[in-house]
């Protein structure tokens, strides 16, 4: 069939719409109707670095839509089902079978590699030159897109598509990282580096869990947006010279927890020097980081790294659901959305901090 999707088509280089072929579903496929998909830091860190040789590239992994066909192995939606897209993982492995999913040992090649596990790509320009996709088992920047088991969770059909695209990644990894991996008490202290979508997801949710947040972000309004959403107190690191102690101040000696959302080398540095004794840091933003060993060790810390918020679709996507009707996820408040034509204007608007979580809304609802 003729879909319309965003291409990238050198490493770096913008997205641009163009109309593609896309398969029919093999027996494990599924295939989504997009109605609105959420731009990741992923998806815009992911294209700066994609390799050339498998360019041409859809990336997109924040899909919601609706099912419009199914292969014949198939059992867990129907054509008409209102799904969120997430990561695939195999089912199979020993992370799969032990409730690990984000930890699949076939995670690269089911969610990185550019194509199916077999080599073959379902989609091509109109003259039949293959372009590469599979992006998450999904690749979401389409009108229409190929999905799998396990990464397509039915949702209520009432939910509007725009609160149900980010549910797949960032918000699972924000509330993930605090409910299952940090797991903090009522009364703890957590610092999160970096207040865009998983920063503030994680604070919405360890406000809910009575802890007391601490944001750190050089933009303005995002420390806005963290203070409505309950934190406590907000940091600009650009105008502190000492950010570690400015967070051990508020924090009586260092917060119990702290979440890095940014990769950056400097900024783990100063998560790791904020904390108090026996904490926990969780690393959730991607990037390449040097630090001193020294405070790590004469602390006790505890350093550890966090895929998805350690989510597993099928339950964590529900239970968002569950907490954003009870009001205590106003993703709302995130998300500006953007027509599907605009994906490049809404993927600069992210990059220099203009929105928190860019939505792209397709005509008429895909």
């Amino acid at each position: 069939m003729r879909i319309q999707a965003a291409l990238v088509e050198s490493p770096g280089g913008p997205f641009t719409i163009h109309h593609l072929n896309l398969d029919e579903p093999r027996p494990d496929e599924i295939l989504v109707r997009t109605t609105a998909v959420g731009i990741c830091h992923t998806d815009l860190s992911t294209r700066r670095i994609w390799p050339p040789e498998r360019l041409p590239m859809v990336f997109g992994h924040e899909g919601a839509g609706v099912v419009e066909a199914v292969g014949d192995a198939v059992t867990t939606v129907v054509p008409g089902d209102t799904v969120c897209l997430s990561y695939r993982s195999c089912n199979a492995c020993p992370p799969c079978v032990t409730g690990a999913p984000a930890y699949c040992e076939s995670a690269g090649i089911l969610n990185f590699s550019g194509s199916r596990p077999d080599g073959s790509t379902p989609l091509s320009r109109l003259d039949g030159t293959p372009v590469h996709g599979n992006f998450f088992g999904q690749s979401a920047f389409a009108s229409h897109c190929l999905t799998f088991e396990s990464n397509t969770v039915k949702v209520p059909a009432d939910l509007p598509p725009a609160v149900v695209a980010p549910l797949g990644c960032g918000v699972q990894t924000g509330v993930g990282t605090v409910r299952s991996v940090l797991r903090p008490s009522p009364g703890d202290t957590l610092a999160v580096f970096g207040a865009g979508g998983v920063g503030l997801s994680a604070v919405m949710a360890a406000v809910a869990d009575n802890c007391t947040v601490i944001a750190i972000d050089p933009i303005a309004a995002r420390r806005a947006m963290a203070q409505e959403l309950g934190a406590a107190a907000v940091i600009d690191p650009t105008t502190e010279d000492d950010v570690a102690a400015a967070v051990r101040d508020l924090t009586h000696g260092g917060p119990h927890h702290a979440i890095d959302t940014t990769g950056r080398p400097a900024v783990i540095t100063q998560a790791i020097n904020a904390l108090r004794k026996r904490g926990t840091l969780a690393l959730v933003g991607l990037g390449t980081a040097e630090f001193d060993t020294m405070p790590a060790i004469t602390k006790g810390l505890t350093i550890r790294g966090v895929t998805e918020g350690d989510a597993i679709p099928t339950e964590t996507i529900p239970q968002l659901i569950t907490l954003h009707r009870q009001g205590t996820l106003p993703l709302d408040k995130l998300i500006t959305e953007f027509p599907f034509n605009d994906i490049e204007t809404a993927a600069k608007a992210a990059s220099e901090g203009h929105v928190i979580k860019p939505v792209l809304a397709f005509p008429d609802g895909g």
